[in-house]
């Protein structure tokens, strides 16, 4: 391998240098890329994606009814009228279709369950689906909403909150979501350039970057979980919100990439702390593994007038392409009191941006604000998520709610835990269960593993003699595996983030007995000149 420049390679972003070690990876014909160094899983939740495309089916039908008298392929509106007796034939004639089954227990769940409209959920999906009308309400589609609300505070706000509590904002995945949330905090004076915030590291790496960027200015204070504790927020560090020039806090729970919940002790200190030293707290809470959490509490739910919660489907479900994810915000939230205390200038200024939207736009809450926002204020009447990528969303969080056993969840939650164990067996080390984390990712601590295979002489020594963006090229030259530095996500310790979701198993155990032959060439050339060396630092 040709002379690289690390030192100025270690200043990129982690999936920047991907596309780097990816080249290196392929750069041999002869055998297969292992990239572990991507998030995106390789499995895909299939019964709600079978309902979807047999959804389809009948509402072509429903539309083909409206203006079943134009043989030119001209369909009408659909008609909400007698649909669910309609669509109770349609399942009948096409009962052995893969998905129809889950759309009759849909419909009976909404109804039985929810208390809702049968007719008025059938209506709204298929019209939906359709994408024969805009989006309406522009913020979320009404039944959607209130399916979505029982989703997020059974399997991420952990049953703590009634549903009716939450406002939701259905947007293109999270990172559209941080984008809106961001923009919005900015343009209505809530976060101003020179604004402390604190970030809980480690964590996504965009995370890290966007807060610094022109268009925010804002000062990070770094909120570092240690490693030794099991990836949790030690009491010094949440101390440092107890200052009140910190006005936000933002996190990733389970966390990326220690993927590690924060526990009950850490969220108890949190809530404690906003309720008797920082009510006027700022909390962002990106929560995308948190249904790969066993018992997973979301700081939402601790802290649900101060917290903006960020939900991504991509995960879960397997659906990074759809780009599906909602904002959640409390109807009594810190961002709209605050608000209400903006100077007279302030209110002055923003009565002018909304001014087109409400008689009265100091009325406006903060999330409606974003909706505006998120179309220049003067779109907003065409604002809002695509209804196609609702539907789907509505039937993602259906297929969870209606799967009381928690089959699917088991399901691949055995599988990437199968692979965490088949990596760290063929490196030879053992896996330890952890009660709060959730696997999606592994963080491979270079010292850590290091030692554990041969001992603190050679850690020390591997770790002043090589530089851990040698080890992840070598991996990728040499091995084709694609893994990436943990130090862009603001670790504070040489290691490198593995996915346990985007790879089969056999891959898993390629990539460990990989990363130990090159661990095992490191140590034989230990044996030759190293522990000489460190025996004569130790002697001086």
């Amino acid at each position: 391998m040709k002379t690289v420049d690390y030192a100025t390679l270690a200043k990129l972003s982690p999936f920047q240098l991907k596309d780097t070690l990816m080249g290196l990876a392929t750069s041999h014909a002869e055998r297969m890329m292992l990239n572990a160094g991507r998030g995106n899983p390789n499995f895909v939740a299939t019964v709600p994606r079978n309902a979807f495309f047999q959804l389809g089916l009948f509402a072509v039908e429903e539309a083909n009814r409206s203006f079943s008298y134009m043989p030119e392929g001209v369909g009408g509106l659909p008609l909400e009228d007698g649909m669910e007796g309609r669509f109770d034939a349609f399942a009948l004639a096409n009962r052995s279709a893969a998905g129809v089954n889950f759309l009759v227990a849909a419909v009976s769940y909404v109804r039985d369950q929810l208390g809702l409209s049968g007719n008025g959920f059938l209506h709204e999906m298929v019209t939906g689906i359709l994408a024969c009308e805009y989006p309406t309400p522009p913020r979320i589609l009404s039944v959607t909403e209130n399916i979505v609300r029982q989703y997020l505070v059974q399997n991420v706000i952990g049953g703590q909150l009634s549903p009716r509590e939450l406002d939701l904002f259905a947007v293109e995945g999270g990172t559209a979501a941080i984008t809106y949330v961001f923009n919005t905090m900015r343009e209505n004076r809530l976060l101003a350039p020179g604004d402390k915030i604190a970030i809980g590291l480690p964590i996504f790496t965009p995370y890290i970057e966007i807060p610094v960027l022109r268009d925010y200015q804002l000062v990070e204070v770094n909120m570092n979980a240690d490693s030794t504790t099991g990836w949790q927020y030690p009491d010094a560090e949440l101390d440092k919100l107890v200052d009140p020039s910190v006005k936000a806090l933002f996190v990733v729970n389970p966390s990326n990439p220690p993927s590690v919940k924060i526990n009950a002790s850490g969220l108890r200190k949190i809530a404690d702390l906003v309720a008797k030293q920082r009510p006027d707290l700022f909390i962002l809470t990106d929560d995308v593994y948190g249904t790969f959490a066993d018992d997973f509490t979301s700081l939402f739910a601790v802290c649900p007038r101060n917290t903006i919660l960020v939900y991504s489907y991509s995960k879960y479900f397997g659906a990074t392409g759809w780009r599906l994810g909602v904002v959640a915000t409390h109807r009594d939230s810190v961002f709209d009191r605050q608000l209400a205390k903006l100077g007279e200038a302030d209110k002055a200024m923003l009565d002018e941006r909304y001014g087109t939207l409400a008689i009265k736009p100091q009325d406006i809450k903060f999330i409606d604000r974003m909706v505006a926002d998120s179309r220049a204020v003067a779109l907003n009447h065409t604002a809002g998520l695509s209804t196609p990528q609702q539907v789907q969303i509505a039937l993602f969080s259906l297929s969870d709610l209606m799967d009381e056993a928690g089959d699917y969840r088991k399901a691949i939650k055995r599988v990437i835990r199968r692979r965490q164990t088949a990596l760290y067996r063929e490196l030879g080390l053992p896996t330890t269960p952890d009660p709060n984390g959730t696997d999606y990712y592994t963080l491979l601590d270079l010292a850590e593993i290091t030692t554990d295979l041969y001992g603190q002489e050679f850690a020390t020594w591997m770790l002043a003699k090589k530089e851990p963006l040698e080890m992840l090229f070598r991996l990728a030259d040499e091995g084709g595996v694609v893994l990436l530095p943990g130090k862009g996500f603001g670790t504070r310790h040489p290691s490198a983030r593995a996915s346990l979701a985007n790879l089969n198993e056999y891959q898993y155990t390629k990539i460990g007995r990989v990363i130990r032959a090159l661990a095992d060439e490191y140590y034989q050339e230990f044996r030759r000149v190293g522990s000489r060396i460190v025996a004569g630092a130790i002697g001086s």
